[in-house]
C-alpha cells in the first residue's frame, strides 16, 4: 500500500513535454492521422454528453423557481399583516401601517381587501373567483408590479355607466371564458350574509353589477383565471368591512428576507397582528421544486460516473494494447512516474475538452429553449406556460469542477498499473 501511496504521489507531478507527446500520440488514430481515435472520441462523447445534460437540468429547475417566484410575486405582496381571528379584519390599520412605513428594509405599504365571490356573465353560468380590492399606484409605491400586467384600460376604476355598482379589472383568461370584455357588465354576488326579503320570506343575495374597464395579463395561470380587481373602497363595501381591511400589503427592499422582516415586525406590532410572508405561503410548492432539483441533479450526475467508468475502460486498453511499447519506453530510460503521467496526461485531456465542449453545448441549448420558448407546458398544471431555463454561475462552477475531477479520479487506476510494469514484463507481453 505504501509503494502504490508512492507512486501515485509521483504520478502527480507536472509532466514534460516529451510525455505531452507521447499521450498527445497515443489519443490519436493509430492511421498517420491528427484524428483522434474512436475510443478518445466516445469517452469524451460521454463527458460532453453528462455536462450538457446537467447544465440543461439545473437550468431547468432554476428557471422553474424563478419564473414561479416573479409570477407569484406579481399580485403577491412579500408580506402580508394580519390578524388573528376567524376572519380577515383590521380596524385600526392607519396605525399599524405607519409602524410598519418606519422599517428600514421595508420599501412600500398599502391596504388591501381580500375576499371571494360569485361572478356571471348573466347566463346560465356562473364561477367562484378571487377579488383583491387595493389603492391604485403605479409609481415607486406600487407594492406589487400587477398594475405592470395590464393590456387593456387603466387602474382609474372609473365606470362609464350609471347604472352600475362601480368598475373591475378581469384576469385574461377569466374574460375569455365567461366572454366579458372592456364595456360589457358582469355581475357578483358578495360574500356578506344575504338579507331576509320579509314578502318572500327567505334570504335574498344582493347582485352587484360592474362594468369591465379593462383587462391583465400576469402570465400566471392562477391570477389571470381566477382574480378580479377593484378599488379599495368598492371592496370595503362590497365585503361589508366599513372603514376596515383584510390586512396590509407590503414590499420589501430583498424578497428573501420577508421571513426575517415578518418576525421584526410582529414583534413591533404586537398581538392580534401577525405576518405572512410569500415564502410560507408558497412553502410547500418551492420545497418541492428544491427535492426535485437535487433528485434530477444527483441522476444526471451518474451519467457524469458512466462516462468515468468509460473513460477507465478506455485506458485500460490502451495500457493493455501499448504494453510492449511502455517496456520499450521504459528500457529507454523512461521513469515509471513518467508513464503513469502518459495516461493521467490523457485522462485529464478528454475529461478537459469533454467538460469544456459540454459545457458550451449546454449554454447554447439552455439559451435558445429559453428564448424561443417553444417548449410548452401546461399552465392550468405548472402555473406557467413555458419551459423557462436559468444557468446560475455557481451551478456551472460545481458542474466543471466535479466533471474534471471525476476525469481525473478514472485515470488513477489505469496510470498506476502502467507505473507498476517493469521493462522486461512489459516487453515480453503478449
Amino acid at each position: 500500500m505504501m509503494r502504490g501511496a508512492r507512486t501515485l504521489l509521483a504520478v502527480l507531478r507536472l509532466p514534460t513535454r516529451l510525455e505531452w507527446s507521447i499521450a498527445g500520440r497515443y489519443l490519436r488514430s493509430r492511421r498517420n492521422t491528427r484524428a483522434a481515435s474512436l475510443n478518445t472520441v466516445i469517452s469524451t462523447g460521454g463527458v460532453i454528453v453528462g455536462v450538457t445534460a446537467l447544465i440543461v437540468v439545473l437550468g431547468v429547475m432554476n428557471g422553474l423557481r424563478n419564473d414561479l417566484r416573479e409570477r407569484i410575486l406579481v399580485a403577491n405582496p412579500h408580506l402580508r399583516i394580519l390578524t388573528y381571528g376567524a376572519g380577515l379584519r383590521v380596524d385600526d390599520w392607519r396605525t399599524a401601517m405607519a409602524t410598519v412605513l418606519k422599517d428600514p428594509d421595508v420599501v412600500a405599504a398599502a391596504p388591501e381587501v381580500i375576499t371571494q365571490s360569485i361572478i356571471t356573465r348573466g347566463a346560465d353560468y356562473a364561477e367562484a373567483i378571487n377579488v383583491l380590492g387595493f389603492d391604485p399606484d403605479t409609481g415607486r409605491k406600487s407594492v406589487t408590479s400587477l398594475p405592470q400586467s395590464i393590456t387593456q384600460g387603466n387602474l382609474s376604476f372609473r365606470p362609464t355607466r350609471t347604472d352600475v355598482d362601480g368598475a373591475i379589472l378581469l384576469g385574461a383568461r377569466l374574460a375569455n371564458r365567461i366572454s366579458a370584455y372592456p364595456g360589457d357588465v358582469i355581475t357578483l354576488i358578495p360574500p356578506t350574509a344575504a338579507k331576509m326579503n320579509p314578502a318572500l320570506g327567505v334570504a335574498v343575495p344582493k347582485y352587484w353589477h360592474f362594468e369591465v374597464t379593462g383587462l391583465f395579463d400576469t402570465g400566471m395561470f392562477q391570477y389571470d383565471n381566477q382574480f378580479v380587481v377593484m378599488s379599495r373602497e368598492t371592496a370595503q363595501r362590497f365585503n361589508g368591512l366599513g372603514d376596515a381591511v383584510s390586512g396590509i400589503a407590503v414590499r420589501v427592499k430583498d424578497p428573501d428576507q420577508a421571513p426575517a422582516v415578518g418576525a421584526r415586525l410582529e414583534r413591533k406590532l404586537q398581538y392580534p397582528y401577525r405576518a405572512l410572508d410569500w415564502q410560507t405561503q408558497n412553502q410547500s410548492l418551492f420545497s418541492a421544486l428544491k427535492l426535485e432539483k437535487l433528485a434530477m441533479g444527483l441522476i444526471i450526475f451518474f451519467i457524469m460516473v458512466v462516462a468515468a467508468f468509460n473513460i477507465v475502460g478506455t485506458l485500460t486498453m490502451v495500457v493493455a494494447d501499448k504494453t510492449r511499447e511502455i517496456g520499450i519506453l521504459r528500457a529507454m530510460g523512461l521513469t515509471a512516474p513518467a508513464v503513469g503521467r502518459i495516461f493521467l496526461i490523457q485522462g485529464a485531456v478528454i475529461g478537459l475538452v469533454g467538460t469544456l465542449v459540454g459545457l458550451v453545448l449546454g449554454l447554447v441549448v439552455a439559451f435558445v429553449v429559453d428564448k424561443s420558448g417553444w417548449i410548452r407546458i401546461d399552465p392550468s398544471v405548472y402555473f406557467i406556460d413555458h419551459l423557462p431555463i436559468h444557468v446560475e454561475a455557481r451551478d456551472v462552477i460545481a458542474v466543471v469542477l466535479a466533471s474534471v475531477a471525476i476525469a481525473v479520479l478514472a485515470t488513477l487506476h489505469p496510470s498506476t498499473t502502467a507505473a507498476r510494469l517493469t521493462p522486461v514484463d512489459a516487453i515480453r507481453h503478449e
